[in-house]
């Protein structure tokens, strides 16, 4: 296990303020006598800096400036919403300076603004076998459904793209029918522009309405081929089925009292969602960088701003003279 500076010094405290023996003390803590003995003659030689391991020495050049420290928590306390992961790729978007994940991470915990991660965790069998390589080659779709208070239930019947993870089009209905489904599949048509030559697969679960004859109808008339997910293993659509479920982790937190304030609060979060959210799965990239083609810009810009940016901590830490 390391021991970083704070920690050693911490122990040679313990070992110093303590009542029984140091040899005693040690094997409580789980400390090696030769390893604690190094440190201390460390610390008598150099003092408290002499604590500090070789690696952390080596990688003082590339120290975070305490303004650019600060500015992380300024952003994290305006931009709540946003994970550790999310953050560091928002500065360096926003702000043209690059800060890896595991940077902005410890200085949030340093400040006390992370209690405990937060991640999902999936399987290698919760993703589809077959990739896609290239956006509107599959689309995903499937319902999920609200309550509106003193109108009942609502569904949503949602279409994205599997590539880019960017939700083409929704639609809120009354019903969850064949017919719903192809009102949402043609507004999917008509806002991605497919030609009909090069049609995309459509990935669905078993729900009555995406089995029924009426829509196989409607999909071979367009020239979609369908692709129905493995029964009883809802985890074939993971993609859409996350995103409905981060969905309703937001939009459930209000009450709605009119079918239009539920489409407000959704189309809200669908624009958060396609435009501003960084996505992990798509190397940190928004939903509409991947959708429309701005991905392989993007990622070169970042390279450009990482390297000026360890460019730059260098000759502030005095590395380059």
């Amino acid at each position: 296990m390391r021991y970083s500076q704070s920690e050693k010094m911490e122990i040679i405290r313990l070992v110093d303020g303590s009542d029984i023996s140091a040899t005693a003390t040690l094997k409580e803590l789980g400390i090696n006598k030769s390893t604690f003995y190094n440190w201390y003659k460390s610390y008598q030689n150099k003092g408290e800096k002499g604590l500090a391991s070789r690696r952390a020495l080596c990688r003082s050049w590339n120290k975070i400036p305490e303004k650019v420290r600060n500015k992380v928590i300024n952003i994290a306390l305006e931009c709540t919403d946003l994970s550790a992961r999310e953050l560091a790729w928002y500065i360096t978007d926003q702000e043209k300076y690059f800060i890896s994940e595991s940077s902005v991470y410890r200085i949030l915990k340093e400040r006390g603004l992370i209690t405990s991660p937060a991640h999902i965790v999936l399987s290698a069998s919760s993703s589809f076998k077959d990739k896609t390589t290239r956006i509107n080659q599959m689309w995903q779709t499937d319902f999920t459904y609200f309550k509106v208070v003193g109108w009942g239930w609502y569904y949503l019947s949602s279409v994205m793209d599997d590539y880019s993870r960017y939700i083409i089009s929704w639609e809120l209905c009354n019903t969850m029918k064949a017919p719903d489904v192809e009102q949402s599949i043609e507004k999917a048509i008509a806002h991605s522009g497919v030609d009909r030559r090069y049609m995309p697969k459509l990935l669905s679960d078993n729900g009555s309405c995406y089995i029924s004859n009426e829509l196989n109808v409607y999909l071979t008339e367009k020239g979609i081929q369908q692709i129905h997910g493995k029964p009883c293993h809802p985890q074939t659509q993971g993609k859409i089925e996350r995103y409905h479920r981060s969905m309703k982790n937001v939009i459930k937190l209000d009450n709605y009292y009119s079918p239009e304030e539920l489409k407000k609060a959704i189309d809200e979060f669908i624009n958060h969602y396609n435009y501003q959210r960084y996505h992990e799965a798509i190397n940190n990239l928004r939903p509409s960088d991947v959708y429309y083609g701005k991905a392989a810009q993007i990622i070169r810009q970042r390279e450009k701003i990482k390297q000026q940016t360890l460019l730059n901590r260098k000759r502030e830490n005095l590395i380059i003279r």
